[in-house]
């Protein structure tokens, strides 16, 4: 069949103009990280007809990984998760441009992969704090939105880093020579300001030192909604956009959703003192 891409994405005329769909089908999303929640995000944003995108992860699938992401199947083991989030858009929308970027990001190619971008999505794994950093600050330098929703149990916090806004570093309250676990605690506490997922996590189970943390495979698609309207309303002005240091957070299980704002990140006393009490419960 000839392949037309309004008619494929007819049907989101009505809750989207013409002229709105036309800007995501040109607009090009640059996604870091493929796993649980970038692999989810991938399919998302090619439903709602973003055209163009730059795809970043230099792992393959294993079996590990099955429990939450969505491009892990038995035909995908050792495959590379690019070459699978490629695949999967262009069965949704052959049309598409992909650029993919199977070494993952670092300081050689970060800027080929933020070139003529309109919005980032961080999907790196918990533990890539390094390429974090050079994400983050490469972002803000060329004024792109950086946008990122940790899975959290059963649910999920979403925080959107304006360039114009507070950086991520200050948001967290990282600086230079604090140790891996110190970084660790920062970014728990800023991902997890309100814990709901601590009533129902055994506390045994998360190994920061091995790198292994406990994941759920709900998390990653209600992410994926959730950024992909995001990125939607960034790409075509519906409605005004949420910035660090406010954030949100869901957790489905427990049926709970929270709005605030940390007008200190997590640098103030409270948030200080939420730390010392993380870095006291997490095992050693």
């Amino acid at each position: 069949m000839n392949y037309d891409y309004f008619v494929a994405f007819n049907r989101n005329l009505g809750f989207l103009s013409l002229d709105e769909q036309d800007r995501l089908k040109n607009a090009r999303v640059a996604i870091a990280g493929l796993g649980g929640t970038g692999g989810a995000q991938v399919h998302a944003l090619s439903r709602m007809g973003v055209g163009k995108f730059h795809l970043a992860d230099p792992d393959t699938f294993e079996l590990v990984n099955f429990n939450r992401q969505s491009g892990a199947t038995l035909p995908n083991l050792g495959r590379l998760k690019t070459d699978v989030a490629r695949e999967t858009i262009l069965a949704i929308n052959p049309l598409a441009e992909i650029e993919v970027f199977e070494q993952g990001i670092g300081i050689g190619n970060i800027d080929p992969f933020l070139q003529d971008v309109d919005v980032v999505v961080d999907s790196l794994d918990f533990f890539c704090f390094d390429e974090r950093f050079l994400l983050y600050a490469k972002a803000r330098a060329r004024g792109l939105w950086v946008l990122t929703a940790p899975p959290l149990g059963f649910g999920f916090t979403l925080l959107m880093f304006d360039p114009r806004g507070m950086t991520f570093e200050s948001y967290f309250g990282f600086h230079a020579g604090m140790s891996e676990r110190d970084r660790v605690v920062a970014l728990i506490a800023g991902i997890a300001p309100k814990p709901f997922m601590l009533r129902y996590l055994d506390l045994k189970k998360p190994d920061a030192t091995e790198h292994r943390l406990p994941s759920v495979g709900a998390a990653p698609f209600m992410i994926a909604g959730v950024i992909a309207t995001e990125v939607t309303r960034l790409l075509t002005g519906k409605g005004p956009a949420m910035a660090v240091p406010s954030i949100y957070q869901f957790d489905a299980l427990l049926r709970r959703f929270r709005r605030r704002t940390y007008w200190w990140g997590m640098r103030g006393p409270l948030q200080r003192l939420k730390r010392l009490l993380l870095d006291r419960m997490l095992p050693r």
